[in-house]
């Protein structure tokens, strides 16, 4: 065989990685990793190995970290400083367990969650969830789009706005109804590497690690009613319902991407995809905590230290630490504004999308052209436009972030509750049920999430 049938074939291999990582699951595709080619380099080939492994997971826990989410942080280390930083790992493995299983459900039952809730616990339940969904996720892609054009007049105050969350709005629909699933997908993943830009800005804030440390350990809390408010926040930001329908989607659209497009061929699953699944979902999540550390951090050692305690939205933050911490923090923040707008917005209007759709038993999935699922699509069209106008009524993205959270609180702990029935039913879920450990904690996290969404009814409450 001549060299360059050897390097056409070691292409063929790294090009097929991918597919074979998902068809194969985490055993089959190390096997498959020791014959690519290294070329001298292990741990490079190990790293890329990882990645291949990473998909809906890593989008999943990278979009919860929308503009949204970083101006609740951001609020967290101003307001509290280093006070509320423990929560990062609290909300760590209560985030993992959830997702985990609606991945799981995803993939044992070849259903997505609204599917299996239509199925198994009827549609008047699912109609109303669906609805308050859809309305949350609108307000919430209201104030992404908002905090966009924010972020880029940041970086060039004289941008017009209407103009720039226009264009916004036409560019990501563009990429979810013409781009292949395969490719929109790649997007989405490399789009999560930018919430690293976090993580950089934190570290540029030289702040006092050794203090960070300790806080990040030892839970400190003072039961004040805005500080509990702020906690319930945390919680309703980071583990949301859209997250929920989304991953479980996903892994779907994974499986129908390897070919299994019947939901016979769907059925079911092996220890090996169910272990890549959960080194996915759980390096996604992790990621989306790690990120919420260090952007508590760092606010919290500038800004708070700095006698700057009021911040509202995500660009606020960034132009409040640019005079302390310089150039360079200001423009990561930024950017990662940016970023994450880019990915969590066509996640929040997809989620809505594959909920109504399987609600109402219609095609969907990003898998499918615009004319052969036109009711997700448009879906997804209504609530981009919707919240596009948003901001041309007036509507203040702080309240817009307000109402979805309200809305956010009266849904998930009971989409929480029809997951964790699911997940434990064996004859759902067959050898996949949950475990003891497994349920227990999603038990203590549906009560949380019910407690989080009457704190938040009650925060709109007047003179409450």
């Amino acid at each position: 065989m001549s060299d360059s049938d050897k390097i056409a074939k070691d292409v063929e291999k790294v090009i097929e990685a991918p597919a074979q990582v998902l068809q194969y699951g985490v055993e089959g595709s190390q096997k498959f990793a020791k014959s690519l080619p290294l070329s001298g380099h292990e741990p490079l080939q190990k790293a890329k190995n990882y990645w291949y492994l990473l998909g809906p997971g890593l989008t999943t826990g990278a979009s919860d970290d929308d503009p949204s989410g970083i101006a609740t942080y951001s609020q967290t280390g101003a307001q509290y400083g280093l006070g509320l930083l423990w929560l990062a790992a609290f909300t760590f493995p209560l985030m993992a367990i959830i997702q985990e299983m609606c991945a799981r459900i995803g993939i044992v039952t070849g259903r997505g969650l609204a599917g299996n809730i239509r199925v198994h616990f009827g549609r008047k339940v699912l109609y109303i969830s669906t609805l308050l969904l859809f309305a949350a996720n609108t307000f919430n892609i209201g104030a992404d789009i908002g905090a966009m054009a924010s972020a880029v007049r940041l970086i060039r105050p004289q941008a017009n706005f209407g103009l720039i969350v226009v264009g916004f709005t036409v560019l990501i629909l563009a990429l979810q109804i013409f781009t292949p699933y395969v490719r929109y997908a790649r997007y989405l993943k490399w789009l999560a590497l930018i919430l690293f830009a976090y993580i950089f800005s934190a570290i540029l804030a030289h702040p006092d690690w050794h203090t960070v440390i300790d806080h990040s350990i030892i839970p400190r809390i003072t039961f004040s009613k805005d500080q509990l408010l702020l906690v319930c926040a945390i919680l309703g930001t980071t583990i949301t319902p859209y997250l929920f329908f989304w991953q479980t989607s996903q892994e779907i659209e994974e499986e129908i991407a390897i070919g299994q497009t019947t939901l016979k061929q769907r059925r079911g699953s092996d220890p090996m995809y169910i272990k890549k699944m959960r080194i996915d979902v759980w390096s996604g999540m992790f990621l989306s905590n790690v990120v919420m550390f260090f952007i508590i951090a760092a606010c919290a050692s500038v800004l708070f230290s700095h006698g700057v305690t009021n911040i509202n939205s995500a660009a606020q933050a960034a132009q409040a630490l640019r005079p302390f911490a310089g150039n360079a923090t200001f423009w990561l923040f930024a950017i990662g504004i940016l970023g994450m707008a880019l990915l969590a917005i066509p996640v929040m209007a997809g989620a809505s999308a594959y909920a109504i759709s399987e609600s109402l038993g219609k095609r969907q999935g990003l898998n499918n052209k615009l004319k052969q699922a036109s009711a997700f699509y448009g879906v997804i069209i209504i609530s981009m436009v919707v919240g596009l106008g948003l901001n041309f009524v007036g509507l203040n993205p702080i309240k817009a972030l307000i109402y979805s959270a309200v809305l956010n609180g009266a849904v998930a702990p009971v989409i929480i509750v029809l997951i964790l029935l699911i997940a434990r039913n064996k004859k759902i879920m067959g050898e996949w049920k949950n475990g003891k450990a497994s349920a227990g904690l999603g038990w203590a996290l549906a009560v949380m999430m019910a407690v989080a969404g009457i704190a938040a009814i009650y925060s709109l409450i007047p003179g409450s």
